[in-house]
């Protein structure tokens, strides 16, 4: 009898489209204390499967990632127990400071789903660059991926 587990698993090109149409990904670090300081966060993934995320550099996600650079990802939808899918990416996180990079991210995050033409990609790059000295990107080099999609079951529990 196969597993109930693959059987709800995404396909990599299922996760990656779950992972494309989803804003806000809840990042994880290990905090000082001990206790895991989860985040939401906007976000994209770049060509190379890497999670962005930009936040200010002195922020607490950003000690505890110098500190620890494991990270666990969480992006979920799903408001009945049959619609539940979800991905958790077990990965490193890697602290880019270049203003460039910042604004890069910046840029990814606020056009997703859209087309900008050179000129609104310009202006856009302008308008997030304010900030880009205070901030850093979060890039998030995946390990491993769990998944789940209850809407493969069928109905069927």
């Amino acid at each position: 009898m196969p597993s109930r587990r693959n059987s709800i698993e995404l396909t990599d090109e299922e996760t990656r489209a779950f992972l494309d149409s989803s804003k806000t990904v809840i990042i994880v670090s290990n905090g000082i204390g001990g206790y895991p300081h989860p985040m939401p966060m906007w976000f994209h993934v770049d060509a190379a499967g890497v999670v962005r995320c930009t936040t200010f550099s002195k922020s607490q996600k950003v000690l505890n990632y110098e500190r620890d650079p494991r990270a666990t990802l969480l992006v979920e939808t799903g408001t009945e127990y049959a619609k539940l899918r979800g991905v958790v990416i077990y990965a490193r996180c890697e602290i880019d400071a270049r203003p460039q990079a910042v604004v890069d991210t910046l840029v990814a995050i606020n056009s997703r789903g859209r087309t900008l033409s050179a000129a609104e990609r310009e202006g856009l790059a302008a308008a997030v660059a304010k900030t880009a000295a205070k901030r850093v990107v979060l890039a998030f080099h995946p390990e491993k991926y769990v998944s789940w999609d209850h809407a493969k079951l069928g109905g069927r529990y």
